[in-house]
């Protein structure tokens, strides 16, 4: 029985988690609250703080869940590739399509998040900025891979490139869901094209 009561509560943190994070892609992290998520989930308040334990512990586990789904859905498909260019075509080829076939209703998280979050403070915060300051680093590893082998110009800087991959992807998403530009993903694809020197 303890077996089978462990196995129905990890069912029941999931299923809390998810809404939460399904929630938050359109609301933002300060949309996902405990009362929120009992009424969505026929739940009692007490069921969900049982356990999250307060608001603050059920967005990190929130914002982690969906850190999971972007590092499946983006870094995975990539990671096994050369490193250097062919790498981050491939990561850039998967967050273009993680943006516009988005899991989430509200599109991609980790821009809502970084957005929402980019000028408060507290343990989110903290957060949020060490999670997107790993990811430009990893594609600024990747570009400086690139140029050393001759992939890119020599005098590329991998920093512009993280920074200016980043940028399109944020502009991705603002164009899909603030605007329904169906036609953003081939631009995206273009300007990913031009930042690589691809021809």
């Amino acid at each position: 029985m303890p077996r089978r009561s462990n196995a129905e509560a990890a069912q029941t943190r999931a299923a809390i988690i998810d809404r939460a994070v399904q929630t938050a892609s359109i609301e933002g992290l300060e949309g996902v609250t405990i009362g929120r998520l009992a009424d969505d989930l026929g739940m009692s308040k007490a069921g969900v703080i049982g356990h999250f334990g307060n608001k603050s512990d059920l967005q990190r586990a929130t914002f982690h869940q969906a850190q999971k789904i972007f590092t499946a859905q983006v870094w995975e498909p990539a990671k096994d590739k050369p490193r250097g260019l062919r790498r981050l075509r491939a990561i850039c080829d998967a967050w273009i399509e993680h943006v516009t076939h988005s899991p989430f209703p509200g599109g991609c998280f980790m821009c809502t998040v970084a957005t929402e979050w980019d000028a408060r403070e507290g343990e989110l915060h903290d957060e949020v900025r060490e999670s997107w300051r790993l990811w430009l680093k990893l594609l600024a590893r990747e570009a400086a891979s690139a140029r050393d082998q001759g992939d890119l110009p020599a005098d590329s800087d991998p920093q512009q490139i993280a920074f200016e991959l980043n940028a399109t992807a944020m502009a991705l998403n603002q164009s899909l869901q603030l605007f329904d530009d169906r036609r953003a993903p081939a631009r995206a694809r273009r300007a990913v094209g031009r930042i690589l020197s691809l021809r």
